[in-house]
């Protein structure tokens, strides 16, 4: 048998830690050492308590790590960051001497780290500072990384989202394509009272308590049970096989006003390490679940000084006013440090952002040049067209760290508009990933399932709202045939369960199993092959009662969001074709029409579905 191979720097940092001392300048290697699994690397440093003002633990040290593979590539420089004492997530520390940094190496083998630690005012936020070594500067070592034990939809079998200069991101350990289908409520997810340091001035803490029976033994928790809620609460969202969901780390003087990584509220140079501990346990639970992380670093109300692009406020919660500058920077390096090596997130410059440009545009570079893993980013904004024109357009193009939106839109028109931004942004020279993630208006959003608490169908005024069945034909599949990346569902104010208040995930039960049905269907199909071609159905292109993706002369997708049939132009296409239906209402396998197949060189019917005619069917042409 042959033995695996460590080094002699590995090996004095097992002994040392099995001894109960220090590794010292080795560091302390902690974690599955597997592909794609979470490596900590923990160092003893300068003591420190995250209140001190001179030196500043978050400002005034600069800790980076080099990770490199034994082939030379890849090569990781990672930021540090302070860690009170280690395990500030079970003893609520505040001090300690312990700093920290992670990796989830993406290849097996040996790598090897190499620490870079100064001191100086600012050194963190401003690589021009005057700094000096402080130790563990220097140090080095290395630990060898062997293949993944888990399997899908687990991250650590998948491997890291990626950004691959296409409409889907795929996966970097198995290489398919990600649609995504989750929760994009409630925004204040983390406001929970579970986590130390948390308090509100505006919405009630979470308890998450209609999911702790969703909490499982061997599941994760902190100080003697917290956290089964919340752990829950990701538990079922996976369980309906769901693979996203979103979260605001900062709302101060937004909507809830309970959510802020600080020690206080406003005072933003000094983080609740205790508190970012915990959110890890959390962010490290939903990526053994598979569940992609839409990590929406601020709202409108706190990113800057105006509305709307127009009218100025005075909004002191606004990191530096809106600017790229000291607690901006800080801010984006913590939340980097503490939570850039999970493998299947993105960073969302900001709930409906109303940054200038210039501000946005120096805000994802800032995170770009500082996120050693390369994750995408992705912009909000407001719901109408011409406010996405606003920002999104100066965004587009090869030469911008952008990678897609995150689209805030009408109900009902989730369709045109992501098939607008999916082909400006391949006209451009960079395809973006355009899912819709907010569905308006904002009072509204996606219903509960009829009947869920009474509900009756009716908003606060007693006017009929649209149904669910709504909300999949037109938002669900309206983006996915437009070439979109997928949904995550709003839960609007004026709705039980909603974007503030909610905690009961099960109220939207329904509408989550028409999400699964969905993400089955496309897992079987080449969706990041296929495009947009609505032109090839029905009477005209404007006609947007039908929609169609096509692999031209291989594979043909129609929709039919309201039943009926139609025809289809394979003129252009040689063969036979199959044809299949597929029932978005109930899932399953494919069923047989009317119609078993039909030629190319023709436009021909696709026949009649095989019940149901007047509910929407999805119809799949294979050439055979």
């Amino acid at each position: 048998m042959r033995i695996p191979r460590f080094t002699f720097s590995l090996l004095l940092a097992l002994i040392a830690a099995a001894a109960g001392c220090s590794p010292g300048l080795t560091g302390d290697v902690a974690g599955e050492l597997k592909q794609w699994h979470k490596v900590t690397l923990t160092f003893d440093g300068p003591q420190a308590s995250e209140t001190d003002v001179a030196p500043n633990p978050f400002t005034d040290y600069r800790m980076r790590v080099t990770f490199t593979h034994e082939s030379g590539s890849p090569s990781y420089a990672v930021p540090g960051y302070f860690a009170a004492d280690g395990a500030a997530a079970e003893t609520s520390a505040s001090e300690g001497n312990k700093w920290r940094a992670h990796i989830s190496p993406d290849k097996t083998g040996a790598w090897s780290y190499r620490v870079s630690f100064v001191q100086g005012e600012n050194a963190a936020i401003d690589p021009g500072a005057a700094a000096e070594s402080v130790s563990p500067d220097g140090a080095s070592g290395e630990f060898v990384i062997g293949p993944s034990d888990k399997q899908a939809p687990d991250f650590r079998a998948t491997g890291k989202l990626n950004y691959a200069g296409k409409h889907h991101l795929q996966f970097a350990g198995t290489g398919g394509y990600f649609l995504k289908a989750g929760a994009d409520a409630p925004e204040t997810l983390l406001g929970y009272a579970d986590f130390d340091g948390t308090s509100t001035r505006n919405v009630p803490l979470k308890t998450w308590e209609a999911h702790v029976k969703d909490w499982s033994e061997g599941d994760p928790t902190w100080q003697a049970g917290k956290g089964k809620g919340l752990i829950g609460a990701l538990n079922y969202l996976a369980s309906e096989e769901l693979n996203s969901f979103s979260f605001l780390t900062y709302n101060a003087g937004g909507d809830g006003d309970n959510v802020w990584p600080f020690v206080e509220r406003d005072g933003k140079m000094h983080y609740d390490v205790s508190k970012l501990d915990q959110w890890q346990i959390v962010f490290d639970h939903s990526q053994s679940l598979g569940l992609h992380m839409n990590v929406k670093l601020q709202e409108t109300e706190n990113d800057d000084q105006r509305y709307d692009h127009r009218e100025p406020r005075d909004i002191p919660e606004a990191l530096d006013l809106g600017a790229l500058g000291p607690e901006r920077k800080l801010y984006l390096r913590e939340m980097i440090a503490r939570f850039g090596y999970e493998p299947g997130l993105n960073w969302n410059v900001g709930e409906e952002n109303s940054q200038t440009h210039e501000e946005q545009l120096e805000q994802a570079e800032y995170i770009a040049e500082n996120d050693a893993f390369d994750h995408p980013i992705v912009f909000h904004t407001y719901p109408e067209f011409e406010e996405q024109e606003i920002t999104y357009v100066p965004m587009l193009g090869p030469d911008k760290p952008m990678t897609g939106v995150a689209l805030q839109t009408m109900w009902d028109t989730v369709h045109q508009h992501t098939l607008h931004w999916v082909s400006e942004s391949a006209k451009a020279g960079k395809p973006w990933v355009v899912a819709n993630d907010e569905q308006g208006h904002a009072l509204l959003g996606v219903p509960p399932d009829p009947g869920y608490e009474d509900w009756d169908g009716k908003d606060k005024q007693g006017e009929t709202v649209h149904t669910i069945d709504d909300i999949r034909t037109h938002t669900l599949w309206g983006n996915l045939m437009a070439g979109g990346a997928g949904v995550e569902y709003y839960f609007g104010y004026d709705l039980p369960q909603n974007d503030m208040f909610g905690e009961d995930f099960r109220s939207r039960d329904l509408s989550w199993d028409y999400c699964r049905f969905a993400l089955a269907f496309f897992r079987e199909i080449p969706f990041w092959e296929m495009s947009n071609a609505n032109a090839l159905v029905g009477n005209s292109k404007n006609d947007n009662s039908k929609y169609a993706l096509a692999k031209p002369g291989e594979m043909y997708l129609v929709y039919l969001p309201e039943g009926g049939t139609t025809t289809i132009d394979l003129r252009e296409a040689e063969g036979e074709f199959s044809v299949a239906w597929f029932n978005p209402r109930t899932g399953g396998g494919l069923l047989t029409g009317s119609v078993a197949t039909v030629s190319g060189g023709s436009r021909p019917s696709v026949g009649n579905a095989p019940a149901d005619p007047d509910d929407d069917w999805a119809v799949l042409l294979r050439r055979q």
